[in-house]
């Protein structure tokens, strides 16, 4: 009963996430041409690190901190409800970021941003490592 209720809670939270990620945020109006991408790794991330003066705080912490929290459920999720080495999960994890940014760019619905993909990784990872310690803890 309690793997049904963490599933239904892991789907909910996941299509919150898709409508953050394609709609939410004013993402529905893409009015601007071309295409937006960052290929260089840890490219933004030093950009906010470098000028975080510059950066409204709120703004700094929904791109970088947030980008790591969004995807901690996920790893406190996935490991519950599947058998799954790290290894495994961490490249679905890595596939499923890139699919989604690519979609974001082609669908003009954000950019594409391999430090989005990098953050929301260690996000994930994250959440491994804190359901292995509260299994370990519970054990």
């Amino acid at each position: 009963m309690m793997k049904k209720l963490v599933g239904l809670i892991t789907l909910s939270y996941l299509l919150m996430l898709l409508y953050w990620m394609f709609i939410g945020f004013g993402r529905s109006t893409g009015h601007w041409s071309g295409y937006r991408y960052n290929l260089v790794p840890f490219r933004t991330i030093r950009l906010y690190f470098d000028h975080a003066d510059s950066f409204n705080a709120v703004y700094w912490l929904v791109n970088i901190v947030g980008n790591v929290a969004v995807f901690v459920p996920f790893g406190l999720a996935i490991p519950y409800l599947y058998r799954v080495r790290l290894i495994r999960f961490t490249l679905l994890c890595i596939a499923a970021l890139m699919t989604l940014e690519l979609l974001q760019l082609v669908l003009h619905r954000g950019s594409f941003d391999i430090d989005d993909v990098i953050l929301n990784t260690l996000g994930a990872l994250l959440g491994v490592v804190l359901y292995r310690m509260i299994r370990k803890k519970a054990a």
